[in-house]
């Protein structure tokens, strides 16, 4: 059985205070922080880059699980390890070569993550499952905060653990609610933002997205 990890992401966060909005998550029990990276190109939105994470990188000890959507993810892999990133995930979509983008991370001693679209299926990423730690399941076109859930995605998260033991990371429309139905489903990272940096408990909230006390399944 695998621990439930929730991974906040601070694309929802009151970025005027950053720092204590993840010392904050921090201390209400989140497992690691996500960091979503859009370039404009590949998805229709501009965020954060490699300073912001070296900004962060020394207010907690918590994994920086970055999340590269973003073309040519290969040139900002270096930027983002020497920054301070635990965990580089980039897109099979963007990516014609991904054997070479997952020597370059390893390269640079990082946790390999490959995601995948809510309409991608499972088979462009089969043949270097066993190169990755984790899976990235979107279950909301990437791009914006506060999408709804896309249900559709359930199924592809089930057949993914059938042949992946490794970690399946969900991200996207999740709540309390759908977090059930992603958990049931076998994965056992889950992004949230809203779920987390909209509301007045972090720590419930937190509880609450893992599933109980024990957060295992």
């Amino acid at each position: 059985m695998q621990k439930i990890l929730i991974a906040p992401s601070i694309l929802s966060a009151d970025f005027s205070k950053l720092g204590q909005e993840i010392k904050d998550a921090e201390k209400a029990g989140a497992d690691w922080i996500h960091v979503d990276v859009m370039d404009g190109h590949f998805v229709p939105n501009l965020t954060v880059g490699p300073v912001v994470v070296k900004a962060v990188r020394p207010v907690t000890k918590l994994p920086l699980d970055v999340h590269l959507m973003i073309e040519n993810p290969e040139k900002y892999v270096e930027s983002f390890a020497k920054a301070g990133a635990d965990i580089i995930t980039f897109h099979i979509e963007a990516e014609d070569d991904p054997k070479e983008v997952i020597k370059l991370i390893r390269y640079f001693k990082k946790k390999v993550g490959v995601s995948i679209r809510p309409k991608t299926d499972l088979k462009p990423i089969e043949p270097i499952l066993s190169m990755v730690d984790m899976v990235l399941v979107m279950t909301v076109e990437p791009g914006f905060a506060g999408q709804e859930f896309i249900f559709d995605c359930l199924p592809k998260i089930e057949n993914l653990r059938k042949i992946f033991k490794k970690d399946i990371q969900v991200d996207g429309g999740i709540n309390a609610s759908t977090a059930v139905e992603v958990r049931s489903s076998g994965a056992n990272v889950i992004v949230a933002g809203t779920a987390v940096f909209g509301t007045k408990n972090y720590e419930e909230a937190i509880k609450n997205l893992r599933g109980g006390t024990d957060g295992r399944y």
